[in-house]
């Protein structure tokens, strides 16, 4: 949240008028959660998802579900954003 609202490292180019509408996780093995929540948030027109440090850094467990969980969301014609404060 800091890292947003300081725009800084991967939040840097959105200006003052970009909100964060939300702030969940996968909900575990297998990424079930995402479509559900990403159903929820296209009501509330949101254009990008980031995914967090967990998913994607090497220097973490590798999720194997990523490529589902990057569909998911590409399939409901919203954009990903790899990272997120580091």
């Amino acid at each position: 949240m800091k890292a947003f609202n300081a725009r800084k490292v991967k939040f840097a180019e959105y200006d003052d008028d970009t909100e964060m509408i939300a702030f969940f996780t996968c909900g575990g093995c297998s990424g079930r959660r995402v479509f559900r929540l990403v159903r929820s948030l296209k009501k509330h027109d949101i254009d990008v998802i980031h995914l967090s440090s967990c998913m994607i850094m090497k220097n973490y467990p590798e999720c194997p579900h990523i490529d589902s969980i990057k569909k998911t969301i590409t399939d409901a014609g919203i954009e990903i954003v790899e990272g997120t404060h580091h």
